[in-house]
């Protein structure tokens, strides 16, 4: 596998470069996750896809893993203290700039986003770039069947790749009802209003086992994504 922060430039391969790129948050998770949980769990997709990718190389060129970009757009959980949002305008001007720099000199470039909050920015960066002819893509860490936050999806994961991060005596319930019945409120009031303890879901479920095959599941969705490059009318890859 191939990264691209331990290599010197004469390193760089020279043609075809796919770059992946996680692209996270620093916001609260509840009393129990850290405060990056959505970029360490883009970072651990990306690295594994790179790392199943490495296994059988692509033919017209080298598949690169970026460092993580890890800030984003975050604004409904600066009702915590620890939260350090962007804002969409400025995660959207920074992926475009990131976008217009690399493409000189690799091929492609996917965005793995872990965090839902910058959909909107990455949505309108990669419409950009695309419209400027940039091959740029971008694939959401959606886990299926997963909850809203900081709950047993999020948790599982951390518990399968980073356990002594979870503060698992602190594990509890937040606020159980689906996410789709508390979007006015979350709009209005913000997570901190919503669930005081920051978590939307109940995390008491949450397992290593299960984190393990998440992980697999969608390390492998994206990996069969960029060997087949097929953006929808978004930029999504499928």
């Amino acid at each position: 596998m191939t990264e691209l922060a331990a290599l010197s430039w004469p390193e760089v391969p020279p043609a075809g470069v796919v770059l992946v790129v996680p692209v996270g948050s620093v916001e609260q998770h509840g009393p129990h996750l850290p405060l990056d949980t959505d970029t360490r769990i883009a970072a651990v997709i990306a690295r594994r896809a790179v790392e199943l990718l490495a296994v059988r190389p692509r033919a017209d060129g080298a598949v690169v893993l970026a460092p993580a970009l890890p800030y984003g757009a975050s604004g409904e959980h600066e009702g915590f203290p620890g939260t350090v949002s962007i804002g969409s305008a400025a995660l959207e001007l920074i992926l475009v700039e990131l976008g217009r720099s690399a493409t000189r000199w690799v091929s492609r470039i996917a965005l793995v986003n872990g965090h839902g909050g910058n959909l909107d920015a990455l949505r309108a960066a990669v419409a950009l770039l695309r419209s400027e002819g940039r091959d740029v893509a971008w694939f959401p860490c959606a886990f299926p069947g997963g909850d809203a936050h900081a709950g047993e999806t999020e948790t599982s994961v951390l518990l399968a790749e980073d356990p002594g991060g979870v503060r698992t005596d602190r594990i509890a319930p937040g606020v159980t009802t689906p996410i789709g019945a508390l979007l006015d409120r979350l709009r209005a009031e913000g997570v901190a209003g919503v669930a005081p303890n920051g978590v939307l879901g109940d995390p008491t479920a949450a397992s290593a086992e299960r984190g393990v095959l998440l992980v697999d599941a969608l390390a492998t969705h994206l990996r069969t994504a960029v060997a087949q490059w097929n953006p929808d009318d978004t930029g999504r890859l499928r």
